[in-house]
């Protein structure tokens, strides 16, 4: 009998904590932490131009181009991009990047 009053003390004790005040929860839950509410001035503005021979996709961040994709109406798409800021773009493949391994000379003679 002891070791069962302390069980049902246990038990009723969520319903009876219940019993105070209750405010209801917000209708919309607030975003975790971290996650900033939605910038469009952070979000890239696409352009796209299209012609006979290719389509072109420029990408600009603040007003300011920084990569094209350029898609030919013949062969694979290929990318320009603006690595330093000033203008000038090269040619870049994005979608197979190149990997260099390590080349470390391990005996020499």
């Amino acid at each position: 009998m002891r070791r069962l009053l302390p069980i049902l003390l246990l038990a009723a004790l969520p319903a009876w904590a219940q019993k105070g005040d209750l405010q209801p929860l917000p209708a919309v839950p607030p975003p975790p932490p971290g996650m900033e509410a939605f910038d469009e001035n952070l979000e890239p503005q696409v352009t796209i131009v299209k012609r006979e021979t290719e389509t072109r996709e420029e990408f600009r961040s603040k007003g300011k181009l920084y990569m094209v994709k350029v898609t030919p109406a013949v062969g694979p798409a290929y990318y320009l991009i603006d690595n330093h800021g000033d203008g000038q773009f090269v040619q870049a493949d994005i979608t197979h990047p190149v990997t260099k391994p390590p080349m470390w000379i391990i005996r020499s003679w």
